[in-house]
């Protein structure tokens, strides 16, 4: 029997201050049926038994070690039973009445498998965050941005990413999906540990059939970079290691035979600028991901990994290369680049 039609599960990894930053927030969001968990992470510090003594309605789930983003979440989730989870960061405030519009929309078309809300920067208000933004694109050769973000460059919300609409991938910052449909498809793929496993997991939604959508009615800030910071040696190896296997596992082979090899180039020259800029760490953690991705291929060698077509619109693809049109024609903004339907 489902406990309720919706669990808000936040994934905690010595997050105590998160947790009382923001979980009042959270257990003010004024839907009627909806529960929430912590999922812990093996944390070291003390945030679970805070949450024990401070919020004792609160379910916990206590994972033996920290298993990551993705993995941790889909050893917690085999444990709530519920029509919708709420993947939540533990770094994240939500306003009164976000969960409602997100619901609604879920509820208004079976052939939505996610959708997220509007997310924006705690810090500044006023600007789109980077994990996510106003929904997430993808362009012909892998690279992610968003309605509101193109690469590190965060335009401010003045409304003009508000209509509903489906996109290529939701933010796992604050993601809503159909419990039925997460368990189906395998979850988030635990190798990546974390970075880039929801992009991942919207693509493959998308090939079984399912719609990913954005819902600017609701509206949330997120702190970002709570886990690794940005800069750090290991979140840049992990996005572009996983972003090459994501690329190998979704795209057809006629498609990966000449857009992975074009990626090792253009990531190799992105390696080789930032060394020339005095970033050898971001030098570095970018040649070791593309010998983590060849080592990875040759272990898969023996099954298929490159996928036959599948049914499946995708949406939120961007025909172009948003590198060419952001770091060459300077065009910072989303509307810049994407200027019609894709």
């Amino acid at each position: 029997m489902l406990q309720s039609r919706v669990a808000i599960v936040i994934l905690n990894w010595n997050g105590k201050k998160h947790l009382e930053n923001f979980l009042p927030s959270v257990l003010a969001s004024g839907y009627p049926s909806m529960e929430v968990i912590v999922a812990d992470n093996a944390s070291t510090d003390d945030s679970v038994d805070w949450l024990e003594s401070r919020y004792p309605e609160i379910g916990i789930i206590r994972l033996p070690v920290n298993y990551g983003f993705a993995k941790g979440y889909n050893e917690a989730l085999k444990k709530v039973q519920s029509e919708y989870y709420l993947l939540l960061n533990s770094d994240v405030e939500v306003t009164t009445g976000w969960l409602q519009p997100m619901m609604q929309l879920m509820d208004s078309d079976a052939a939505i498998g996610a959708c997220q809300p509007k997310i924006r920067m705690y810090a500044d208000k006023k600007l789109f965050e980077y994990a996510g933004a106003s929904g997430g694109w993808l362009d012909s050769l892998g690279y992610p941005f968003a309605r509101g973000r193109v690469f590190d460059y965060c335009e401010e919300d003045k409304g003009q990413y508000d209509d509903v609409s489906p996109v290529f991938w939701a933010s796992g910052a604050a993601l809503l999906v159909r419990a039925e449909l997460y368990h189906r498809l395998g979850g988030l793929d635990e190798f990546f540990f974390a970075h880039q496993e929801e992009i991942d997991f919207c693509w493959r939604m998308q090939l079984a059939g399912y719609k990913i959508m954005v819902c600017p009615a609701s509206v949330v800030y997120h702190v970002g970079g709570g886990t690794l910071p940005k800069g750090n040696e290991k979140k840049v190896f992990l996005n572009f290691r996983n972003n090459l296997i994501m690329l190998a596992k979704n795209l057809p082979l006629t498609q990966s035979l000449w857009k992975i090899p074009m990626r090792f180039a253009l990531d190799s020259i992105s390696a080789c600028k930032s060394l020339f800029e005095g970033q050898g760490v971001y030098f570095k953690a970018i040649f070791e991901a593309q010998g983590a991705f060849i080592g990875w291929l040759l272990r898969h060698k023996k099954r298929s990994v490159f996928p036959m077509q599948k049914k499946g619109k995708l949406h939120g693809c961007y025909k172009g290369s948003v590198v060419w049109q952001h770091f060459v024609k300077g065009r910072k903004q989303f509307s810049e680049i994407v200027q019609e339907k894709e």
